[in-house]
């Protein structure tokens, strides 16, 4: 379905050694899924593979999203596609304004070019939406910025570029409370049907604000359990000793 991103039976190596082990997993529009496990289950692996890090090594499997495997697409294509990634540790780029960033990154994206008095009004729109202050999109990307302004830079980015399905890596990563709110109640303004979420992330926290249908967890490279949203609450509880061990039962 044209709806829907597919991955099918994904194994990914980096320099020989394998990470995926057989990734199977379905993110649909209009529906925010998460992904959860331990550091080194894979992750952030799977987060790049989807987007064409050429450090991973697709082994085997597919990624269905509007008809193509995009593992055949370029990055760029596949951001054209309407694929967004939010990235765990942000670059700062010295010298390049926020707002100079985000016009370029449009323009590489869309079909046709936008002039800059209509890409100032949609900045503008977009920050005011986010409740972000206007001098933010002066500064130069990331540079100087904490943790949180990191984080609200990527999600005002994914408010200007309107993909259709966004990947979000440990967006919550060393945010505190009220970061972690904010750029919540960013990612909720931003929900619509047309608009699919796949959240990775440790901790069941940022769930508390931005609520999934559907959470899986991921452990030695492959989804080893899903269900819904209660899953996060039951992670929160008990950990993921006892999926690990039903996990190594399963090898």
């Amino acid at each position: 379905m044209t709806d829907e991103l597919v991955i099918k039976d994904l194994h990914v190596s980096i320099e020989g050694q394998k990470i995926l082990n057989g990734v199977n997993l379905t993110v649909r529009k209009g529906e925010v899924c998460a992904l959860m496990g331990p550091n080194g289950s894979g992750k952030s692996t799977l987060a790049y593979t989807l987007m064409g890090h050429p450090k991973y090594t697709v082994d085997k499997g597919e990624a269905w999203y509007k008809g193509k495997n995009i593992f055949e697409l370029k990055p760029d294509e596949r951001a054209k596609l309407g694929l967004f990634l939010s990235f765990q540790y942000p670059q700062e780029i010295p010298g390049v304004s926020v707002s100079n960033f985000l016009r370029t990154a449009l323009n590489s994206v869309k079909p046709s070019q936008i002039s800059v008095p209509d890409f100032v009004k949609l900045l503008k729109e977009k920050m005011k939406l986010l409740k972000i202050d206007d001098s933010f999109s002066r500064r130069y990307l990331n540079e100087g910025f904490s943790g949180g302004e990191k984080k609200r830079a990527e999600i005002l980015q994914l408010a200007v570029l309107q993909p259709e399905m966004a990947i979000l890596d440990e967006t919550d990563s060393g945010l505190d409370i009220d970061s972690l709110k904010t750029v919540a109640q960013g990612v909720n303004t931003l929900l619509n049907p047309n608009f699919g979420v796949l959240i990775i992330t440790h901790y069941q926290r940022i769930l508390n604000y931005i609520t999934p249908d559907s959470v899986h967890v991921m452990v030695k490279g492959r989804i080893v359990k899903s269900g819904g949203k209660e899953l996060a609450h039951e992670l929160e509880a008990k950990g993921y000793d006892e999926i690990i061990k039903e996990a190594e039962v399963e090898v």
